[in-house]
């Protein structure tokens, strides 16, 4: 482990969510101007087993995918494979059906393509079979019209850019990110875990679920979000608080447009849910980032460094395409293309910060400006869909000690 005494702070606030009983395994990771300046680790990997985690222990962190998945379609644009500002159809004809002819790669890469559920239940056969899941979504219409609003495609968003990618290259997300970005870079960061790779992935707890409410009673209280402590006073905390009213009760309803965006594919099917093999494996390109907290960084660190995309196409990319309410989550999110801006649900300390966060609280970030770069990774699953204070905390601490 490795801490450069200039971020003490990271080290401290990383201890302190160990002490107070909020982490089982985590881990860390923090570049600066590319030099890897905080690396730490500690807890246990498997709960049951009593596994530590070590250096290099991976950890499956959902939505972080997104961000990764961005990145391989970017490139492709970079090489005038694909043009994110024409039609999907263009490069898959299928997926014109049900009036989405004019449905852009732009729209698919910032959520507003009215796509956000499969329709149609997804049976556990065909969890690897990314193709025929993308199929289902070439034959459905929009829930909105595409580019007047939008609503977080909880794992739509990968079967969507994976097809693009695929009907473009004849790859799949994750056989180009093993290629072209963690191999090279040499990162620990699979979309889609080798079978060598599985056995020492962290084991992650599932948070409490709330139950489906009775009839009649009382609304559901609000699920915890990213929201930085202290944030329920001033302008427009009166609307926060009915949004999370509401949140709260899309919680408990399992026919509410967040649970059938989040619940299909159904990972529940599976005994050990996002812990099984066929999920560690299938290379989900929206869920499905197996990686280590220094593999998370690192990957940052390269895009913020211009060994992935050249500064311009990183810095349009960052341009926010979107923001406000949010169709899915009720709360405010802002997205470039593929790449959580700075909102409600991904507050940061600086207008420059971009990344992603991950179910129950993983989280991957980059500052161009400050030459930053920073990975969390973890396996005690907050009850929160964009991350939780946690790793809000460690992104605080990193940027007290700059």
């Amino acid at each position: 482990m490795y801490c450069d005494p200039r971020f003490s702070r990271v080290r401290e606030a990383f201890e302190r969510n160990f002490a107070e009983g909020e982490e089982l395994g985590a881990a860390v990771a923090v570049h600066l101007d590319g030099e890897l300046v905080v690396d730490l680790w500690d807890g246990v990997a498997d709960r049951h087993t009593g596994r530590a985690w070590e250096a290099d222990t991976p950890a499956f962190a959902y939505s972080c995918t997104k961000a990764v998945a961005a990145t391989v379609l970017l490139r492709l644009a970079e090489r005038g494979l694909v043009d994110v500002r024409a039609p999907v159809a263009d490069v898959w004809p299928e997926f014109a059906a049900g009036g989405k002819e004019a449905v852009t790669v732009e729209h698919v890469l910032t959520h507003s393509c009215g796509l956000p559920v499969i329709e149609t239940p997804v049976p556990v056969a065909e969890f690897e079979d990314l193709p025929a899941i993308a199929a289902r979504l070439a034959g459905q219409t929009p829930l909105w019209e595409p580019g007047t609003a939008h609503g977080y495609h909880a794992l739509t968003y990968g079967f969507l850019v994976g097809e693009v990618v695929r009907r473009v290259t004849g790859k799949s997300v994750g056989e180009l990110v093993a290629a072209e970005i963690a191999g090279p870079l040499g990162l620990d960061l699979w979309v889609g875990a080798p079978d060598d790779v599985i056995p020492r992935a962290a084991r992650l707890k599932a948070p409490t679920r709330p139950r489906p409410a009775p009839e009649n009673a009382a609304p559901a209280p609000a699920p915890e979000t990213s929201a930085p402590a202290g944030g329920g006073t001033g302008p427009g905390a009166g609307r926060r608080r009915d949004l999370l009213g509401e949140m709260g009760r899309a919680v408990v309803d399992p026919g509410s447009l967040m649970n059938r965006a989040l619940g299909n594919p159904a990972i529940r099917l599976l005994e050990g849910g996002a812990n099984n093999p066929v999920i560690l494996r299938a290379g989900w390109p929206a869920a499905g980032v197996v990686t280590t907290a220094k593999g998370l960084a690192g990957f940052y660190r390269a895009l913020v460094g211009g060994d992935l995309l050249s500064s311009a196409t990183l810095q349009d990319a960052l341009r926010p395409r979107v923001s406000g309410p949010d169709r899915v989550l009720f709360m405010d999110t802002a997205f470039g293309l593929g790449y959580m801006r700075p909102s409600f649900t991904f507050p940061m300390p600086s207008a420059t910060a971009f990344g992603h966060s991950g179910m129950g609280g993983s989280l991957g970030m980059g500052d161009p400006d400050r030459r930053l770069a920073f990975g969390y990774v973890m396996n005690r699953m907050a009850d929160s869909l964009t991350g939780n204070l946690r790793g809000l905390r460690l992104i605080e601490a990193v940027y007290r000690s700059l």
